[in-house]
């Protein structure tokens, strides 16, 4: 799905219930700006958590030797920070299919996905 897409759901969903308010210019810019409100926040090392969503964090990554693929020699690269995305349990139990009750408990719910 593209940001266009986006868009165009978001505004035929807002369509359906509170009735042709709102253009698709005017989604956009919304749509553009939530999407900078977390990019600003990101950049800031600020956490986002969106309920029934996720969390979007930074995470610090450790130096590490990595190997130059042309001559092979070792290459240190240098720490540094990066986004991670952690979805919501009510998340991953929609994606997988499964009726959320709130018991289920994930050993791997520390787990963080790089975005």
């Amino acid at each position: 799905m593209t940001k266009a897409d986006l868009v165009e759901n978001v505004t035929a969903r807002i369509a359906r219930t509170a009735g042709p308010t709102i253009s698709k210019k005017d989604c956009a810019r919304v749509v553009d700006a939530f999407l900078d409100a977390i990019k600003d926040a990101l950049q800031e090392q600020k956490n986002i958590e969106v309920r029934g969503f996720g969390t979007f964090k930074i995470r610090q990554r450790k130096t590490r030797m990595a190997r130059n693929p042309r001559t092979g020699s070792p290459v240190e690269v240098s720490a540094r920070p990066v986004p991670v995305f952690k979805p919501s349990k009510e998340l991953r139990a929609m994606v997988a299919g499964v009726e959320d009750d709130g018991s289920y408990d994930d050993e791997d719910s520390d787990e963080l996905y790089e975005a």
